[in-house]
């Protein structure tokens, strides 16, 4: 019936809009996030596959606001969302906003374009690592340090030891290691857009959205209504999708565990301010 009546030039009020499905990130991407905060592939699987499955969509729109975090659970992400759209062939649209760094920028290139706001944050394709060495503390407190293992190398980076220079040369080849592959990613994806040489674009620097375009970061200035709008014509459809549990799931009423959820919350509270105060937010 479709096709049987697909020639007829139906009039304009006839047509359906184009559908644009739109899908946000938010957060420090991490394993699990508690309190319905941050970016996981088991917590945003599901809204992914929903956002590839919208009828009629011309294209998926990404919007990422994330300082980084965990480059596996980045990587995820990312390929889960470019399986999808390889297997149903929707061209992927990505948005940064306030940040899009580090592992956020990871996700964002997954998109077949990115785009930017002027005073978005790109970029910060490095790896960081930071503790705390608590040894004075606990000559000062009189506080005795006992610690057993089986392998001599688990007790690594211990912060209740002096800092041993076979640790640390171990800890910069793995992040060396990822440095490599997040470098790897960069240029596979962004390939000949890359407008500037390795050692400033592989340095860790983050640089505004007008620098990220003039660096081949991104494509192009603007959010996600302006563009897909000029993309798809002004009378395109927006169909959010959105990832999260219930409120009281997210306070632990109902589970026995308010006072736990509370605690670890704090602690949660702690280390997304800590991700994003890098960048002045």
């Amino acid at each position: 019936m479709k096709k049987l009546f697909s020639h007829i030039p139906w009039p304009a009020r006839f047509r359906r809009a184009p559908q644009v499905a739109v899908l946000r990130l938010d957060g420090v991407i991490m394993p699990r996030g508690r309190m319905g905060r941050g970016i996981s592939i088991e917590s945003h699987a599901s809204a992914i596959e929903q956002a590839f499955k919208l009828s009629r969509a011309k294209a998926v729109a990404i919007v990422v606001n994330s300082p980084g975090g965990s480059p596996t659970q980045s990587a995820l992400v990312h390929d889960r969302i470019r399986a999808l759209a390889d297997e149903k062939k929707l061209p992927v649209y990505v948005f940064c906003e306030d940040v899009a760094a580090s592992g956020g920028y990871w996700i964002a290139c997954a998109g077949d374009e990115v785009y930017a706001k002027p005073s978005s944050i790109v970029g910060s394709i490095g790896v960081i690592s930071a503790g705390f060495g608590f040894v004075e503390a606990m000559e000062k407190l009189g506080v005795e340090r006992r610690l057993h293992t089986a392998g001599e190398r688990k007790s690594l980076l211990d912060p209740f030891r002096p800092e041993d220079p076979d640790d640390v040369a171990r800890l910069k080849a793995l992040q060396n290691e990822l440095h490599d592959l997040f470098k790897h990613h960069v240029r596979s994806r962004r390939g000949g857009r890359l407008k500037a040489s390795d050692d400033v674009l592989f340095s860790g620097e983050f640089w505004s959205g007008q620098q990220g375009l003039a660096l081949g970061l991104i494509d192009g200035l603007g959010d996600v209504r302006a563009v897909m709008r000029e993309k798809f014509g002004e009378k395109v459809r927006f169909k959010a999708f959105q990832t999260g549990r219930p409120l009281l799931a997210r306070l632990g009423i109902g589970s026995g565990r308010v006072g736990a959820e509370f605690a670890s919350t704090l602690a949660d509270e702690a280390e997304h301010r800590l991700a994003w105060s890098r960048f002045g937010l």
